[in-house]
């Protein structure tokens, strides 16, 4: 394969990952259409093409549970919407009863203000990602610097930007040198990503098929066990929850979260403590492993097989398991263990350089949302249905890989806008409407938030469940 994979749609390249029996016609249908962001990138094209396959995905699932298949529909402006999240899609009701934008994260705000292409020393261009408060201190410590916006400027420019990348990988921070399209898909990293499926999934170990549970959604009944945080993972986590399986989020106290981002992304899971760092707790959660469908792992590459829980240990402890693995670097390459986030995605393949270049801005740019990290989590979810097809049909184990540079490279093959100047930035209040969903008495207050977008015509997708504080559930599934 290459990065020009054919010139066919996102929904296309899906569709043959996918493989299975050809979809009638009229099955799916797209409305709606690019730019709803200040962006030369097909955002809602491309997120919209992503949903329809993860619903083509569950369709198969509802066909081997009653032999009927269903019509599929979903809007690409509102697809785009969904990578907004935050303050932006979350509105609060207030004492007043009026419902306001959520607060903005002074975390996030913080983040982003740091988190930005700054000049090296070579004049080239570098993208030091500073959320989470022990990965900026390992950055901080690299460029010898106070985290604030113009002592992070002058660190980085007394940096070359390949030796500064080394560096930053080298003390586990996260960071990248923007690239353009061309300098990466040249890199040894980009040309073994532009040879692999954007999702990979390999059968890893055989077995006797394994029947789908009864239930009224797609996935009722698989059971869920999200280990992730911070966007993509977690949006992986909630693609299996609006389609009804018990998606269940393991975290430990100790760990580090963003508030709005775990908000944003627990919509009808529950979530439990579970520290696999004590001894009684990583035995309590091998237990949850040996009944579960799915097992969801966001961590860097390799980190828990350390702990036990890598890929092969877990395929013997429950064969039949989808392993599903959600990263920045994918699957191998000289890049592979490192650890990285959406913006740094955004710098090393290119978006970053074209989105500064349609900008005009003299510098590179990254996109108004957290488009990889929104279109991995659908592409991970998609793959691990795939995969419970293919487990119901014929038996087997399997390891679902996909990557937030997988999806930079991919949201690229759909070409770029020409015209975006007088894109909206969001939605209208009454196509926001159109499909807010109600969540009241969370831990954050009454909200309303921007639902599910995909239409289905038996099984609309929906959050089943409140809202979950975090720790809030005991770590069982629930009964079938």
């Amino acid at each position: 394969m290459s990065q020009n994979k054919g010139k066919i749609s996102a929904f296309d390249e899906l569709m043959g990952i996918r493989a299975g029996q050809q979809l009638a016609p009229n099955e799916v249908s797209f409305t709606g259409d690019d730019p709803l962001f200040v962006s030369p990138f097909r955002i809602g094209r491309t997120l919209a093409h992503a949903l329809a396959a993860r619903s083509v995905a569950a369709n198969d699932l509802w066909q081997l549970k009653t032999g009927r298949r269903q019509s599929i529909s979903i809007d690409a402006k509102a697809a785009a919407a969904t990578a907004l999240g935050g303050e932006d899609m979350t509105l609060v009701r207030d004492h007043s009863g009026q419902y306001r934008p959520a607060p903005i994260s002074e975390d996030v705000e913080h983040m982003v203000a740091l988190t930005q292409p700054w000049l090296t020393a070579d004049d080239r261009w570098f993208v030091p990602h500073f959320n989470l408060p022990h990965l900026e201190r390992r950055v901080l410590d690299v460029l010898q610097c106070k985290n604030t916006p113009d002592s992070v400027a002058e660190a980085v420019r007394r940096w070359k930007a390949d030796e500064l990348e080394a560096a930053i990988a080298a003390a586990g921070a996260c960071g990248g040198k923007v690239r353009t399209p061309e300098e990466w898909l040249a890199h040894p990293h980009g040309a073994y990503l532009a040879s692999r499926p954007v999702v990979e999934i390999t059968k890893i170990a055989d077995g006797t098929p394994q029947p789908l549970p009864e239930g009224s959604q797609p996935a009722s009944g698989i059971r869920v066990l999200d280990l992730t945080r911070i966007l993509a993972g977690p949006t992986a986590g909630i693609g299996m929850a609006e389609h009804g399986a018990d998606v269940l989020m393991v975290t430990a106290p100790h760990l580090p979260q963003v508030a709005p981002f775990v908000r944003d992304t627990s919509h009808g899971k529950r979530s439990c403590f579970l520290d696999y760092n004590d001894v009684s707790d990583a035995a309590r959660l091998r237990d949850l492993v040996s009944d579960s469908d799915v097992f969801i792992e966001g961590y860097r590459p390799h980190r828990l097989e350390a702990h036990g829980f890598g890929v092969e240990e877990l395929a013997k402890l429950r064969p039949g398991l989808v392993y599903v693995s959600v990263n920045c670097y994918g699957s191998g390459g000289p890049f592979e263990s490192r650890a990285g986030w959406d913006q740094v995605a955004q710098a090393v393949t290119g978006i970053c350089d074209l989105q500064g270049q349609a900008m005009k801005a003299g510098k590179p740019m990254l996109t108004p949302v957290y488009l990889c990290d929104f279109l991995t989590g659908y592409l991970a979810s998609f793959g691990a249905m795939v995969a419970l097809a293919r487990r119901a049909q014929e038996g087997g184990t399997y390891h679902v890989q996909v990557s937030l540079c997988q999806s930079a490279m991919f949201l690229q093959r759909q070409g770029l806008l020409e015209h975006f100047d007088n894109a909206p930035g969001r939605l209208s209040p009454e196509e926001f409407e159109a499909y807010a969903i109600h969540d009241n008495h969370t831990p954050y207050g009454d909200l309303k938030s921007l639902g599910p977008v995909i239409r289905m015509s038996e099984t609309p997708p929906r959050w089943e469940r409140t809202t979950p504080s975090l720790g809030n559930d005991t770590p069982e599934w629930l009964s079938r």
